[in-house]
């Protein structure tokens, strides 16, 4: 089993959550007045494209868990925002 110190960041908008090698273990999302979506990218705003959660209108704030090890990210995450917040757990 494969252990690290999981860390956090919030985001409100779009940003790198994190630079660097790294898993993300999971997400707390926020959904905003209409529909949106999270996107997280490895490699930048217009790296690779790993995952999208889409939120609904006026939605209440929900868990994303990833299972087993978490998803690997080679180079940083990069999440991309529309009309929603995240908080990102990785390590």
């Amino acid at each position: 089993m494969m252990q690290t110190d999981v860390k956090a960041v919030s985001l409100g908008s779009s940003a790198t959550a994190f630079s660097g090698r790294t898993r993300v273990r999971g997400l707390v999302v926020e959904p905003g007045a209409s529909a949106g979506s999270v996107v997280l990218k490895d490699g930048g705003s217009s790296g690779t494209t790993v995952m999208t959660i889409n939120t609904p209108t006026s939605g209440q704030v929900f868990n994303v868990i990833i299972p087993g090890e978490g998803v690997l990210f080679l180079t940083d995450v990069y999440a991309t925002l529309s009309n929603a917040k995240v908080t990102v757990f990785y390590g």
